[in-house]
């Protein structure tokens, strides 16, 4: 829809003469000193009624934009933009240049410049400018400026240069004392308080194309902490769209002082308490959500850990049975109170920065998180199924209480229980959370307390009263296959957490976990099978050998890795397009169940091949037959394959070049190496 607009903009004047700005680039200085930076001009001098805009137009205009093209070593700076008018826009007030704006920024040439060098650099300008309808404009521009000891200043620019600054608004000097907030009541207005002004300001254009300037419908006022100023969200644009929103606030006051205002945070309101009756259903729904959550799949297995260690407590003294229920109950509070904390602190952090709220579970969203509980579901469960034994001393993870030394278990359990409750949910819990969430700080964790309590409650109430627990089964040759019927509630929860873990990892890179899995059970088969105490020392020492290479190995291999944004997805289209720029293009006829095409994924391209790939330019590119795809076997038949995998080199005006199906690093850099490198900066 812009486009169309712009475009029906634009043909208002293929009919008539098009007016031309004069444009120039202008250096401050007539010698440049090797590292030290200095300014340049961009002049535009716009045909009469017309103009150009600011940073933030106020509509769906284009402001002006610069690429560089500089030597290795030398950067250029941003446009400093001076202070714009403010004039009735289409879509309310817009922020524009008439005349001859001149924009200035910095550039820094490289240290490495000697004197008797030039210093050679060139520039791409696009502006727009606007009467009753927009034309767009550029110009190239290229200097070469002499290197000498010192710089020297040009004099006929001298004014240029001193009128320029003038127009450029100073920083704040108290940006520290600056915050911007909005109010529960009124989200769509945003208070920006400042340090006390000696007279109101008059306008503020703001940066942000979601904001209003002062002067539609805000206001300035003068508050005992300073100079407030109440700006309004825009929420469309001229054609009724809606605008992407954010939460930061800068741009320029104006007024007897002018002054740039950095980019400001806006806070969100504060959470406000809420009385004894309104809280009274939210612990309720806190207590009994986290009650049923026993009940859910995802705590269901650790409930199996724990019958187990009532099984083993029939008998036991009633003192011990309770003190093992309390640790119990003292693992979920606590580490509900660390997981609490941690979301407390992110949501003031959040709530004074202005980003986005994360929600209960978010330690799931973690691939780190969810690989290590991976990895713990998987173990316990291959150890209450009888791979292999860890120990009596180690029996107390998750469900050992059968004496007093075991009541770090009692805690590991309390703990395991709340790290996977946490991303369930249950009746009642869903609401009560997202209220809990809204609330200050000691109704918060007031809150999640009675979570807590609710989630450990069953073994609290079966540790205080021992009868409970005397009407179980006594000990005894069952409690081996109840052992292993337990176990699948571990594998279940596995495969659970490994979906969950592919969601963040991507399916595509599944493949290495599912192996490293398979390592890891591998190396317990081998614990389990060799070292056992009638084994002679050397069998015990090879096979804690060979246990420790195993699970090792699967463990890396289980380890999320660095997200792979190599691959573009394949059309013979993008093919065509990209050829046609003269840019080469490497295809994989690839699928997931395609074990080589994996295979080479893992070995060949290595990061020393993907370097020496983008100095050539090359785009990669994925063409995936995981599912059926007519095009893809239209594409393998006009190679002449049908089999995968296919992997094609393919430059502009030549044969495509078709590898081995087997891949390696050297072969690849060798082709690669055939290819020209690219030109770092393309814009002449």
């Amino acid at each position: 829809m812009r486009f169309l607009i712009a475009l029906l903009s634009t043909a208002t004047f293929l009919q008539a003469e098009k007016p031309a700005t004069v444009s120039s680039l202008i250096p401050e200085i007539s010698t440049v000193a090797p590292g030290e930076t200095f300014t340049i001009a961009l002049k535009l001098e716009h045909p009469e009624k017309w103009h150009s805009y600011y940073l933030n137009t106020g509509g769906v205009e284009l402001p002006p934009s610069i690429e560089w093209k500089l030597p290795d070593g030398a950067t250029a700076g941003a446009i400093q933009w001076p202070v714009p008018e403010v004039k009735e826009g289409f879509n309310g007030k817009s922020f524009v240049y008439s005349g001859s704006p001149v924009f200035l920024i910095e550039i820094t040439p490289p240290a490495s410049l000697a004197p008797g060098d030039t210093f050679t650099f060139s520039a791409n300008a696009k502006w727009q400018i606007c009467e009753m309808s927009c034309i767009d404009e550029k110009a190239k521009f290229s200097l070469d400026l002499p290197v000498a000891e010192k710089s020297v200043s040009d004099a006929e620019h001298t004014e240029l240069f001193k009128a320029a600054r003038l127009l450029i608004p100073t920083a704040h000097p108290s940006p520290d004392e600056i915050a911007a907030g909005s109010k529960k009541e009124s989200p769509n207005e945003i208070h920006l308080q400042l340090p006390k002004m000696e007279t109101l300001p008059t306008e503020f254009i703001p940066n942000q194309p979601y904001l209003k300037a002062l002067s539609e419908g805000g206001k300035a006022t003068t508050t005992e902490s300073g100079t407030l100023l109440i700006l309004q969200r825009k929420l469309t644009d001229m054609l009724d769209e809606p605008i992407p929103q954010g939460n930061t606030v800068s741009g320029i006051v104006v007024g007897t002082n002018t002054f740039s205002i950095p980019e400001t945070n806006i806070s969100a309101p504060p959470a406000e308490a809420v009385s004894f009756f309104k809280l009274l259903p939210i612990l309720s729904g806190m207590f009994f959500g986290g009650l049923i959550l026993n009940l859910m799949p995802c705590v269901f297995p650790v409930i199996g850990l724990k019958i187990m260690g009532f099984v083993q407590q029939a008998g036991e003294d009633r003192r011990s049975i309770a003190l093992h229920g309390m640790t119990f109950a003292l693992g979920v509070i606590a580490s509900f109170a660390v997981l609490s904390g941690v979301l407390f602190a992110i949501r003031a952090a959040a709530s004074k920065n202005g980003t986005e709220l994360i929600g209960w579970g978010y330690q799931l969203q973690e691939p780190w998180v969810v690989v290590i509980l991976l990895l713990l579901m998987f173990v316990l469960g291959l150890n209450m199924f009888g791979l292999f034994e860890i120990g009596a001393s180690a029996t107390s993870v998750g469900g050992k209480l059968q004496t007093k030394t075991g009541h770090s278990g009692s805690f590991f359990s309390g703990i395991l229980a709340t790290v996977v409750a946490t991303p369930c949910s249950a009746p009642f819990l869903g609401a009560a959370i997202g209220a809990t969430m809204a609330l200050p700080a000691i109704q918060f964790f007031t809150g999640f307390t009675a979570m807590a309590t609710g989630l450990a409650t069953p073994y609290l109430v079966l540790s205080i009263f021992p009868a409970l627990v005397e009407k179980l089964p006594r000990p005894g040759a069952w409690m081996e296959s109840f052992k292993q019927a337990m176990s699948f509630l571990l594998f279940a929860t596995a495969g659970y957490l490994l979906w969950v873990y592919s969601g963040l990892i991507g399916q595509e890179n599944l493949l290495a976990p599912l192996l490293g899995l398979s390592l890891i059970a591998a190396g317990a088969w081998i614990y389990g099978r060799w070292n056992l105490p009638h084994k002679s020392g050397k069998v015990r020492a090879a096979a804690l050998a060979l246990t420790a290479l195993f699970v090792i190995s699967g463990t890396v291999m289980a380890l999320p890795k660095k997200a792979d944004d190599l691959w573009q997805s394949w059309s013979e289209e993008t093919v065509e397009e990209l050829l046609s720029e003269g840019t080469p293009v490497y295809i994989d006829f690839t699928a997931q169940w395609c074990l080589t095409c994996q295979v080479n994924k893992k070995i060949a391209y290595t990061d020393e091949v993907i370097a020496l790939a983008k100095k050539k330019g090359i785009v990669f590119l994925k063409a995936d037959k995981t599912r059926p795809n007519p095009a893809v076997e239209a594409k393998l038949q006009e190679l002449g394959r049908s089999a995968i995998p296919v992997n094609v080199l393919q430059i502009s005006d030549e044969e495509p070049i078709i590898t081995p199906a087997n891949l390696t690093p050297g072969y690849l850099k060798e082709l690669f190496s055939k290819l020209p490198d690219i030109d770092p900066n393309p814009f002449q």
